[in-house]
């Protein structure tokens, strides 16, 4: 084992102050029933409110309690990423501090790596609580970025996983600044499994994933792992070409052949802004495509952190409800 210490529970957290001490209980006794050493690793991405308090409180008496504070908000998937960078354990296990994903599906994920799989990911049958926009269009990017990706990327699942050390030392060889770590893990292959799950409503909170971000992850999953939206421009433009070249002979028929007036503003307009718009559209996918070659040239870390908090195994204070810590 890594010192001594055999899972690693890495826990994301931005402005969950109203649910953190609900993840933390309900982590504690799920891994109670596991009866053996862990970890709990905490990184806050630059929360404005009083989580980042409250977990420090708690790693001044718990031992297994772990907390990574960064400089500013970084964003998920690189929360995510630094967890796995200092989890220590030999399993390491990713969930999201809202309690969608529920903690007590873990004792099935450390199971099936008992069996032998590598990376155990939890695939969503059901969403609870959600509106029917988010539930159609995450089902629809999904279809979109396993049609268009040139890896196998599970359908319905998200970064609640756990994977085996091997895979965590793997990952950090990756240093990919638009990170997609569900696409990352795919990528990097292993035994993998899935084991199902329905997901809850927020117990408490606001989405930290609005429609902004999720167009943002939707372009780091399919851009990280597609070239089949510059591969467009080719088969679109030939189409295209075809087209303006038959409508040409088309004007040049009408022309010499018959005596048809041509009025041909309307339509050329039309054209003109169809073929522009379709310029300006795929300028801008060359572009996002750039614009990623141009953060990973930069060569900055992918976070930065401002301080790290560990366990110092004091007495619980006696302020503290036993219900919450216990």
């Amino acid at each position: 084992m890594t010192n001594n210490v055999r899972y690693s529970i890495v826990v994301p957290m931005y402005n969950e102050e109203a649910v953190i001490e609900e993840t933390y209980r309900r982590l504690k006794k799920v891994m109670k029933e596991v009866n053996d050493t862990y970890e709990l690793l905490f990184i806050n991405d630059g929360s404005q409110d009083k989580c980042l308090d409250i977990i420090r409180d708690i790693a001044k008496w718990d031992k297994t309690v772990k907390l990574i504070d960064f400089s500013r908000n970084f964003g998920h998937q690189i929360a995510i990423t630094a967890g796995m960078d200092y989890a220590v354990g030999d399993a390491v296990i990713i969930i999201d501090a809202d309690l969608q994903d529920p903690p007590e599906l873990i004792l099935e994920m450390i199971g099936k790596w008992n069996e032998g799989y590598e990376v155990v990911y939890a695939k969503r049958v059901k969403r609870i609580g959600e509106t029917w926009f988010k539930k159609i269009s995450a089902s629809l990017f999904y279809r979109v970025l396993r049609a268009s990706a040139d890896i196998n990327i599970p359908l319905d699942t998200g970064d609640f996983r756990l994977m085996d050390r091997k895979v965590c030392l793997e990952m950090k060889r990756i240093p990919e600044n638009n990170r997609f770590v569900r696409g990352l893990v795919s990528w990097v292959g292993f035994r993998q499994t899935a084991v199902e799950y329905v997901r809850d409503e927020r117990t408490a909170g606001e989405t930290k994933y609005p429609l902004k971000r999720m167009i943002k992850l939707s372009l780091d999953g399919i851009l990280s792992f597609s070239y089949k939206p510059l591969k467009l421009a080719i088969y679109s433009g030939l189409t295209l070409s075809g087209t303006g070249f038959l409508y040409l002979l088309y004007v040049i028929y009408l022309a010499l052949f018959t005596d048809a007036t041509m009025q041909g503003w309307p339509s050329m307009i039309s054209i003109t802004l169809i073929f522009n718009g379709f310029i300006l559209l795929m300028l801008g996918i060359v572009g996002e495509y750039v614009g990623r070659i141009y953060d990973e040239t930069k060569g900055r870390p992918l976070y930065i952190v401002r301080e790290f908090y560990s366990g110092q195994n004091n007495e619980k204070p006696a302020n503290h409800p036993s219900s919450v810590y216990e």
